[in-house]
């Protein structure tokens, strides 16, 4: 009744009130006699009408921003996507993908589709747009500052940061002695133009160098601690000496200049000695919090704002006010970390790619043209690399490190990337910067960047060292014992792993080992929590490890391609077994995905290669995401991927044998008999354990080894009973793609899949 009644009531107010509006509208056509209403009239037709208010439309400047936005992203994350994947730096794909939309190519292959996309008037808006995200960039970047690693090895790093700026910094002035008349804008005087030539050429990327440190596995050691340090030191310094320098090229004199830099120094202490209080008394409030209430977040942006906002009107650029907010905030790992997540995605991924693509808009390769501007480009480069290189690379020396330190330390100091665009951009913005000594500039960014990579490599093999990665933190495998190794992701899924680890194990804890591994991508954790996000991660595993009195090894890493890292290390290490969790696809379970019949695995670039070379079949769907089937296709080591559904026991298992070369998988059930004291249930759909001679042998020694703990069944259908008593089932991935594709309906009911890859 109740049902009815809804429906009634349904019924009688949209009716009702349908027919109300039906009549106002009625009444009010009249009305327009007496304001003498012109109908439209149409010209052209219906259609064409309808074409010519799309296209209004299409050139509206919003739809033109969002069409921009859409572009400049998916190009962006393409290039950093091929870059990663030759093993360098995300952020030099990115500028590349702006240099590609700007005018040194889609500009001069394609002009009109470059001017519909990026019209003049249009260009205001990506500035705007793209300085906010840097404004946020910078933000999270002084945040990234963690300015405790100054306190203990300050004295070294701080003679290793100063040389790598001064001798650089003198350099550059050096180089704009010999290049003033010919290239120097006209009206600007030497002063302002040798300042940012110097300034250019001193700057450190420490985001770009924080990453490389994390990824190559050196920020345990002392070298790593020494280069953090010393770029912590070289930001710092170099973003006061560009304030300092700002503030010459705006007053004009040096003279004039003292009256801004003193009021910049008034901020810096107003922001050091009364601000930075206030805010440490907040995070001490609400640090403890899981969220913050959108009061204390708008107090902390508001901040921000305003900091920017005093250092614009004092004339050292709003960036800087930003970089300082981001320094003095509360020196709390979860605050922190809370604040970037709420900032990071939005400005790294949506907003600055904007940034990269206005600088690419600058960027004109087409005006260097000529062999002699390409000469002054190679000579810029040399002394940009002479300077920050050997710069740094001498002062280790002579503080007293190793050759092979020291040239590692002037490799890593030398990467410029995001930091040195912004630079050249506040210069090329203030008419110090012509659009040829910006091309020439922004292609010495890229190429101390892209060299980084290259120049460690070469600085290991000269010395004969190890590449500082995954094998000097590997454990020593030994022939002699059976390694296991756990890849996991999420706390539960490692949990879940070791507790099946344990059970193939269990009583062989003298001629075996276990390895727990967590690798994240680079671009999502940051060096000043690095050590907090590591314990946090494993913390549960030791936990768990300690109630199943199972000993461990854990294994950390920040890395650009985690797929192919597990690869690596479970091929390079000796490892008898690695066992891995699986992913899901973010439309399974969802009608999209039932339509399209495969999800967004097919958008993967590594799989659009492999369906393009024949490796794989256009329309073949795959039943694991593209993370497992990357793992599957590389590794070389038996696989085991662990579908959980909260495994806590492996009390109870069962082996379906399909095909004759699942006889394997009786290694894997006597493993679990011997140290869990399971009992298995073996499955012979297909009667090959009495046909077969291997898996007959197997199944009848251990039957007569363990007769309480291993049975056979031959029915056909299986009783959802059975299935409910189970804690695990153990199959190939060859069955398994095979029941998949049957789409057998006991699927749903089944426990705990383990799928085995031999």
């Amino acid at each position: 009744m109740k049902n009815h009644k809804n429906t009634i009531f349904y019924l009688v107010v949209t009716g009702g009130f349908s027919a109300l509006i039906y009549w106002i509208l009625g009444k009010g056509k009249g009305l327009e006699v007496h304001k003498k209403y012109i109908r439209p009239v149409v010209e052209n037709g219906h259609w064409n009408d309808f074409v010519d208010s799309m296209s209004q439309n299409l050139h509206h400047p919003l739809a033109i921003l969002l069409a921009q936005i859409v572009t400049i992203i998916l190009v962006a994350r393409f290039f950093g996507w091929v870059f990663r994947k030759i093993g360098q730096p995300s952020v030099i794909g990115e500028i590349i993908a702006g240099i590609v939309l700007g005018p040194s190519l889609l500009g001069l292959y394609f002009p009109e589709f470059s001017e519909a996309l990026f019209p003049d008037a249009s260009l205001g808006n990506l500035k705007f747009l793209s300085q906010i995200g840097l404004i946020l960039f910078m933000f999270v970047i002084g945040m990234e500052l963690d300015l405790k690693v100054l306190e203990n090895r300050a004295k070294d790093a701080i003679v290793i940061s100063h040389a790598s700026i001064v001798i650089p910094f003198a350099l550059g002035i050096g180089l704009a002695y010999f290049v003033y008349f010919r290239f120097a804008p006209e009206g600007v005087a030497f002063l302002p133009f040798a300042l940012f030539m110097g300034i250019a050429m001193s700057i450190t990327a420490f985001p770009v160098l924080a990453r490389i440190v994390q990824e190559r596995g050196i920020h345990k050691t002392k070298l790593g601690a020494i280069v953090i340090t010393c770029a912590a030191a070289d930001d710092i310094t170099a973003w006061c000496l560009l304030a300092a320098v700002i503030a010459i090229v705006k007053a004009g004199t040096f003279v004039s200049s003292l009256y801004i830099i003193g009021m910049a120094m008034a901020y810096v202490l107003v922001m050091l000695f009364v601000v930075k209080p206030f805010l440490k008394k907040i995070g001490e409030l609400y640090g403890a919090k899981d969220n913050l209430n959108k009061p204390v977040v708008a107090i902390f942006f508001l901040t921000l704002i305003i900091s920017s906002y005093t250092t614009e009107i004092i004339g050292i650029h709003a960036l800087f006010g930003a970089f300082m907010t981001g320094v003095i905030m509360p020196d709390i790992t979860k605050f922190r970390n809370l604040f970037i997540e709420k900032v990071e995605d939005v400005s790294v991924i949506l907003l600055l790619p904007l940034f990269f693509v206005f600088t690419g808009l600058r960027t004109e390769i087409g005006l260097i043209n000529d062999p002699y501007l390409w000469k002054v480009t190679g000579f810029i480069i040399l002394v940009a690399v002479v300077g920050k290189f050997l710069g740094s690379a001498l002062a280790a020396k002579f503080v007293g490190q190793s050759w092979s330190d020291s040239l590692t330390i002037g490799a890593l100091m030398n990467t410029r990337g995001l930091m040195e665009l912004i630079v050249l951009n506040i210069g090329f913005e203030l008419g110090v910067l012509t659009a040829e000594v910006f091309t020439m500039m922004v292609i010495m960014a890229l190429v101390t960047t892209f060299m980084t990579g290259p120049s460690l490599n070469l600085v290991n093999y000269i010395f004969k060292t190890k590449d500082a990665g995954v094998l000097d933190e590997m454990p020593n495998a030994n022939n002699n014992k059976y390694n296991i190794l756990i890849s996991f992701g999420n706390n539960e899924k490692g949990k879940s792993l070791l507790r099946l680890a344990n059970s193939l194990v269990k009583k062989q804890k003298e001629a075996s080992t276990v390895t727990a591994m967590h690798l994240t991508l680079s671009d999502e954790v940051h060096s000043y929590n690095l050590e907090e996000y590591e314990k946090d991660r494993f913390l549960p595993l030791l936990d768990e490890s300690k109630a199943l009195k199972q000993e461990i090894t854990t294994l950390f890493q920040a890395t650009v391609d985690i797929e192919t890292n597990i690869v690596d290390i479970a091929n390079t290490g000796e490892y008898d077994l690695l066992l891995i969790g699986l992913g899901k696809s973010i439309f399974e379970g969802t009608l999209l995905g039932k339509v399209l019949g495969f999800t967004t695995r097919i958008i993967n670039p590594d799989r659009l290669i492999d369906k393009f070379t024949g490796k794989e079949g256009l329309f073949e769907n795959s039943p694991f995401d593209e993370r497992t089937r990357q793992i599957i296709s590389k590794t070389k080591v038996p696989l085991g991927i662990l579908v959980d559904k909260e495994l806590q026991h492996v009390n109870q298992v069962f082996v379906p044998i399909f095909v004759a070369e699942d006889a394997f998988l009786m290694d894997y059930a006597q493993k679990l008999i011997h140290n869990n004291n399971s009992h298995v249930t073996v499955l012979d759909v297909n009667g090959y354990v009495k046909t077969n001679f291997v898996l007959k042998s197997a199944f009848d020694s251990l039957e007569q080894k363990y007769p309480k703990n291993i049975s056979l069944v031959t029915d056909k259908i299986i009783k959802k009973e059975f299935l409910a008593k189970q804690d695990l089932m153990i199959i190939s991935i060859e069955s398994w793609k095979l029941l998949v594709d049957s789409r057998s309906i006991w699927l749903s009911r089944v426990p705990s899949i383990l799928i085995i890859k031999h």
